[in-house]
């Protein structure tokens, strides 16, 4: 079984703070880790970190810690009751890079008993911290085995990626070889072990696609609903005239470019609006995630999504204001980087919760939007804004720059304060900004995984949630 675990930037750095005690001597924590039961993959997100206090500890050497279970049974009792999985950590404060003997013994005794107590077969991990904060794991399974966990992925300010096995580096594709030269050839493979979502195939969504095509990422997934449109074909990368005609999907105009390529990236269509159980499923198996939608609602949705499967989350938006006379107001755009439990679309002040509600209403009940539009119940949901290519090039590039940042940090300052990077054309001027304090509407979801309904939202529910 494929298994992955995802930890946010916190989290990882609350691990280290209590494992990596200056006395030198291990340490254990435990965690509870929410589930995406997925057909491609198992993914634990971490939800809350306890860590075992020192005195708690039966023996704590520098190559030795055991601890009483009798702290496990309120984690088990919770884990029983919100389908969730138990992770436990511990460090190697000499940095030894393994499991050791000593771990395998202890770690039978403790999922020996973790099973015995839940009644599912799903898997739960253990994990390693070494002293430069890297972390190697292993899931445990109900039939008493082990494998080793297939990625570890910390959301923080930098994107770290840790696979079970060492990233082949060696026969790159002449395609690679310029990008291995500018960012390394470890960074280039790590970007052929990598899927990534692209919800909204459209302006700055099929220039996004296209270049992560050609960087070498090794699947997409593109979630978009809308067919092709004449009107589209002045910015819709490799769309011709025929696919305005005969309205073909975007998702399709962008896939037959990606097979046309021929680089080897595998891709999942899900022609659908990201408000479906498949499409929630889909992008949340996904490595990292990348907004390309104009409006409130798929914005918000996708931010929630991220929080809850712990997913990095790029979203990018332009502003294109004309007078209508032939004369521009204001050229803009942002690229804002979600971590899972900092700052939202919502708290930055990008989104409001009364402009999602409005494109929600419209989409699924036009009738009604109406007769709330006339009544002046609501404000109108923005209508085609002009847009024009180089500069949904501009800041489709300044997205995948972003990305290609926090898995192989290039800035001279870090990335600490590129929480908000963006520009004005008409300003000719750049800006950007940290993260602020963590969202109190999203942050509460970090890491829960599949939630019945999915994402809390009853708008998601499956046949099977009301049997």
């Amino acid at each position: 079984m494929n298994v992955k675990l995802r930890l946010t930037g916190r989290q990882h750095a609350a691990l280290a703070t209590h494992l990596l005690h200056s006395d030198k001597k291990e340490a254990v924590a435990l965690a509870l880790c929410g589930r995406r039961v997925g057909e491609e993959s198992h993914c634990l997100t971490v939800r809350r970190v306890e860590p075992i206090p020192y005195d708690h500890c039966i023996v704590r050497e520098k190559d030795q810690v055991t601890w009483s279970t009798s702290v496990l049974r309120p984690l088990l009792e919770e884990a029983m009751k919100r389908n969730m999985a138990i992770l436990k950590v511990h460090s190697h404060p000499q940095g030894y890079p393994h499991f050791s003997e000593t771990d395998s013994r202890a770690d039978q005794d403790l999922f020996s008993s973790v099973f015995g107590w839940l009644d599912d077969d799903y898997p739960h991990a253990s994990a390693v911290l070494l002293p430069d904060g890297r972390l190697f794991g292993r899931s445990g399974h109900s039939d008493g085995t082990f494998s080793p966990l297939s990625l570890i992925s910390i959301a923080g300010d930098d994107l770290c990626l840790w696979f079970s096995d060492a990233l082949e580096t060696p026969g790159l594709p002449s395609f690679a070889k310029r990008h291995a030269q500018a960012f390394g050839a470890g960074t280039t493979a790590l970007l052929r072990r990598l899927s990534a979502a692209v919800v909204g195939c459209s302006g700055t969504g099929s220039i996004v696609i296209e270049q992560l095509s050609r960087l070498g990422i090794g699947r997409l997934v593109l979630v978009d609903p809308d067919r092709m449109e004449e009107k589209n074909l002045n910015r819709v990368l490799n769309a011709g005239k025929e696919d305005g005609y005969l309205h073909r999907l975007k998702v399709e105009v962008a896939a037959r470019a990606i097979a046309h390529m021929g680089l080897g990236t595998e891709v999942m269509l899900i022609p659908e609006n990201l408000s479906t159980p498949r499409a929630v499923k889909a992008v949340a198996e996904c490595d990292v995630a990348f907004g390309c939608m104009d409006g409130a609602e798929g914005r918000l949705l996708l931010n929630r999504l991220s929080t809850f499967y712990s997913i990095p989350y790029f979203d990018v938006g332009v502003k294109l204001e004309a007078d209508g006379k032939g004369g521009i107001d204001q050229i803009c755009g942002t690229v804002h980087y979600l971590q899972p439990d900092g700052s939202s679309l919502l708290s930055r002040g990008v989104v409001t919760l009364e402009a999602a509600r409005a494109e929600g209403l419209k989409r699924t009940d036009p009738g009604s939007y109406k007769e709330q539009l006339r009544a002046r119940y609501i404000q109108g949901v923005a209508e085609d804004r002009p847009a024009v290519i180089s500069v949904n090039m501009h800041y489709a590039s300044l997205a995948v720059n972003e990305f290609l940042a926090r898995i192989h940090s290039y800035r001279d300052d870090g990335n600490k304060p590129y929480a908000r990077f963006g520009s004005s054309l008409t300003q000719a001027r750049y800006f950007q900004d940290p993260d602020g304090e963590p969202c109190t509407a999203l942050s509460k979801h970090v890491g829960r995984g599949d939630a019945t309904p999915l994402l809390d939202r009853p708008a998601l529910s499956e046949a099977e949630d009301a049997t």
